[in-house]
């Protein structure tokens, strides 16, 4: 006869196999987060995710497929210890655990992050014993729970947007035994009643740093958050604030993305065939083409992030073989389509778009295409710039001053 399932004692094993892979990975260098790693039961977090099916489904959606303990204990808690991003929630809807159903598409608004990138953003953010740290996106709470193992619970404050995501992660922690400060607050803004603190990082991405995390920021304090757009590109950053309020600091090297504060998502468009039909019935011939910004290279994620700073309200989207740039703020838009084995563009609106895009592509070539660690980002009261000794200075979009 069967024995009936124990996930407390039947984790303990799979728990240690995720420890070692991530040693292995060199994820957990510091034996104070690899002890945080081995003591938090991640499967306390994510009583119900979902994972990809394996093909689309007939309309060519994205399928997932829910996976809970009751629905199959054995998948449930080995991707509980793996180094995955489980999904929790779609479209900010909520999920009856009780009576999953298989999702078609949706945009995800919530997840359990691979754990091997939530150790590497508080390593990254340089937390260690002593430090206050404000972390913006509780999610599931499992990244909340290492950094309550790792330093105390009255040291961390977290908050969400979304209350029945702070509700269950409540639950979680509380649980497990640790009581850190819990709010429901929007990240843009942070969490005025616990400043200042000496690290702030942020699970979400936002299309400039917010001027109110570095003014809840000590003086010497470093801020780590995830800049994004509406092109999706991305790029790390780890600030370290003044005592005036302005900041400084690096990107870092490899492509992370998280998903963005919710107010700082893309806005719906339209139909891109109505932007486009009025633009001029002449084209010309494109100096490059937008592979270079849709290719599954470094590089690409990284120009991605570098031309959204040229053309920061502009969105990207492929028909067929047509590739349309719309801006919902200037009404500008552009589209390029193929012809003879080169790129042909049209544009009309006050902002050429593509012109734009042409024009970083063209510096970054000049500059000898450098590397994200080599850009500096400058946040000062006449705006936030991101700078290279060999690029013209790039101004984030929606910047307010200090």
């Amino acid at each position: 006869m069967a024995m009936p399932a124990d996930p407390e004692n039947d984790a303990v094993s799979l728990r240690a196999a995720m420890v070692d892979a991530l040693q292995q990975d060199d994820a957990l260098a510091d034996p104070a987060w690899r002890a945080a790693v081995e003591a938090v039961p991640r499967h306390r977090f994510v009583p119900g995710f979902y994972l990809p099916a394996g093909e689309r489904d007939e309309l060519g959606l994205r399928a997932w497929e829910p996976v809970t303990a009751e629905l199959d204990y054995g998948r449930w808690l080995a991707a509980a210890y793996s180094d995955t991003t489980l999904i929790t929630q779609f479209d900010g809807e909520e999920v009856d655990w009780r009576a999953p159903v298989v999702r078609h598409g949706g945009a995800p608004t919530s997840s359990s992050t691979l754990p091997s990138l939530v150790v590497r953003m508080w390593s990254d953010a340089e937390v260690a014993e002593g430090h206050t740290v404000l972390e913006i996106g509780t999610g599931t709470g499992y990244s909340t729970a290492l950094a309550c193992e790792r330093l105390d619970s009255g040291d961390v404050t977290s908050i969400e947007v979304d209350p029945r995501r702070l509700e269950a992660a409540a639950d979680a922690l509380y649980g497990c035994g640790y009581t850190p400060t819990l709010a429901v607050a929007d990240g843009l803004y942070g969490y005025w009643p616990e400043a200042g603190f000496d690290r702030v990082v942020a699970a979400c991405s936002f299309r400039a740093v917010p001027p109110a995390l570095l003014a809840q920021t000590r003086p010497g304090g470093k801020v780590l958050l995830i800049l994004s757009g509406w092109l999706y590109g991305y790029a790390r950053v780890l600030l370290t604030v003044a005592g005036d309020g302005t900041a400084e600091g690096s990107l870092l090297p490899g492509t992370v993305s998280f998903m963005s504060a919710r107010t700082h998502a893309a806005p719906a468009f339209g139909n891109p065939a109505h932007w486009v039909a009025g633009l001029p019935d002449g084209p010309r011939a494109a100096r490059h083409g937008p592979e270079r910004l849709v290719a599954v290279t470094e590089e690409a994620f990284h120009l991605r992030f570098l031309t959204q700073c040229a053309v920061p309200n502009a969105q990207m989207v492929t028909v067929d073989e047509a590739v349309y740039l719309v801006d919902v703020v200037t009404g500008s838009a552009a589209t390029l389509t193929p012809a003879d084995g080169d790129w042909h563009v049209r544009e009309g609106g006050p902002v050429r778009l593509w012109e734009r895009v042409e024009s970083v592509l063209d510096a970054f070539d000049a500059a000898g295409r450098p590397r994200p660690e080599t850009f500096t980002l400058r946040v000062c009261p006449d705006g936030q710039r991101l700078e290279h000794s060999r690029m013209p200075g790039l101004l984030l979009p929606g910047t307010t001053p200090l």
